[in-house]
């Protein structure tokens, strides 16, 4: 589905995960709602503020991150699986199902995996 900012759901939650690894704050501001609500095993629904606060500045533990796909799902739902190394070493990954509307992200649902193990 196409959004008002021209970019289809998968395209924004795309560039909203590259944003979070660049700590590219701006960008994420302009893809996130100011209705926004983010929900994982750690955090339970927590608004846009606190998001920018406690969860986006955490890229600095990662070693890398790798998008492994993000494809649409049902309405306005956008699934998003990526893995990512951590400075410790351990590789994970995760889904998240974000809800895009109007070209901006209006929930996040992280789903956390366990470890990978290295190939």
């Amino acid at each position: 589905m196409a959004e008002a900012s021209g970019l289809s759901g998968v395209d924004v939650v795309r560039a909203c995960m590259e944003s979070y690894v660049a700590q590219d704050r701006a960008t994420a501001e302009r893809l996130i709602a100011d209705d926004y609500e983010f929900t994982s095993p750690q955090d339970d629904h927590i608004d846009r503020a606190a998001f920018f606060e406690r969860c986006f500045p955490t890229a600095d533990r990662l070693v890398s991150q790798e998008i492994l796909a993000v494809v649409p799902a049902t309405g306005d739902d956008v699934f998003a699986m990526y893995e990512y190394e951590l400075k410790t070493g351990e590789r994970h990954r995760n889904v998240e199902l974000s809800t895009v509307r109007d070209g901006r992200i209006t929930e996040t649902q992280v789903f956390f995996g366990g470890r990978v193990p290295r190939s």
